[in-house]
């Protein structure tokens, strides 16, 4: 068996290698040769700590396994990540453990290359401004990765704290952009890309807030109950996701899907887009909000790159199992 520390994952794995291997699980799960397994998340009990398993099978690549972890709210203040995981490899032939790879750099790279790989197939191609709503740990790496995918050339933002923006205002001037703190109404009527990451239970952007053309890719914590845009504005907008199950369930498509805003039927699977079996973006006023939800076939996908780099550069740790 190997093992790839969390410690190891940073000089493994880059967010161009996160955005193929998402990309290519997309692709493969819209072509039904890939899919993931009932979600399990649940509330422990115990250090207000919420933890579950994502898991899946990929056919194609022969990536069977699952991510374990959760969310720690009180790990903060004990100089850890609030969100822990990690990942485990079965060989598909045999059902042994092939690998156990450290999970929380993983996470953070696959939602921000899922968020990229949207704005790569839906965004306009002449998108200059990118918002960002949020401003906890995630939102520098979907700052990093989305940046990468169009000529933006400045970076709104809104925090309820604004404060907590100057992390995301070093990133975005390192990256050469210029960066502005604003009002949810202004960053919404300046915006050409919007991701949203928070883990919001209440509606933070409006309907009325986002002009025609606009991309969203809604990306914060998903279970029961979240809920980041209006119901209203997925009414207004093409919308694509991961996996439909799971957007509808657990994401940013239940509240519409509950009352009637949007048909099961009306979301579609970005994979779809990517094996050139839908069309996407089918005009500059189109608005088209990607709804990521995190499916298992991410992580089991960014695991397995990681593994084989870890082999090939002599890095990992085998272990009679």
């Amino acid at each position: 068996m190997i093992i790839v520390p969390e410690a190891a994952i940073a000089n493994l794995v880059t967010p161009e290698a996160s955005f193929a291997a998402v990309e290519k699980v997309f692709a493969s799960m819209a072509a039904k040769s890939a899919y993931n397994f009932p979600v399990i998340r649940e509330a422990i009990g115990h250090a207000d700590a919420l933890y579950g398993f994502k898991s899946g099978f990929d056919r194609a690549a022969l990536n069977l396994g699952l991510k374990s972890g959760g969310y720690w709210p009180g790990n903060a203040d004990k100089g850890l990540t609030n969100h822990q995981s990690t990942v485990f490899l079965f060989d598909a032939d045999t059902g042994r453990c092939r690998a156990v790879v450290g999970g929380n750099l993983l996470t953070a790279l696959r939602t921000a290359a899922a968020a990229a790989v949207s704005v790569a197939h839906l965004a306009r191609r002449d998108a200059k401004v990118l918002g960002i709503v949020g401003a906890g740990h995630q939102a520098a790496f979907q700052l990093r990765a989305v940046a990468a995918q169009r000529p933006f050339e400045r970076v709104v933002a809104w925090n309820r704290s604004p404060e907590k923006l100057s992390g995301l205002r070093e990133v975005a001037e390192g990256l050469g952009l210029a960066f502005e703190t604003v009002s949810l109404d202004d960053l919404g009527a300046q915006a050409d890309v919007i991701v949203t990451i928070t883990s919001s239970f209440d509606a933070i952007l409006g309907a009325d807030q986002v002009r025609p053309g606009t991309h969203l890719a809604c990306m914060g914590t998903d279970t029961k109950g979240k809920q980041e845009v209006d119901a209203a504005l997925l009414g207004r907008a093409t919308v694509f996701t991961d996996e439909i199950a799971q957007s509808t369930t657990i994401g940013e498509a239940q509240h519409a899907i509950a009352d009637l805003t949007l048909r099961l039927e009306d979301i579609v699977e970005l994979g779809a887009v990517i094996n050139g079996d839908h069309p996407g973006r089918s005009s500059d006023d189109e608005i088209t909000l990607f709804d990521g939800t995190g499916v298992g076939l991410q992580d089991l996908a960014v695991a397995a790159a990681v593994v084989d780099l870890a082999v090939e550069r002599g890095v990992a740790t085998e272990v009679e199992f």
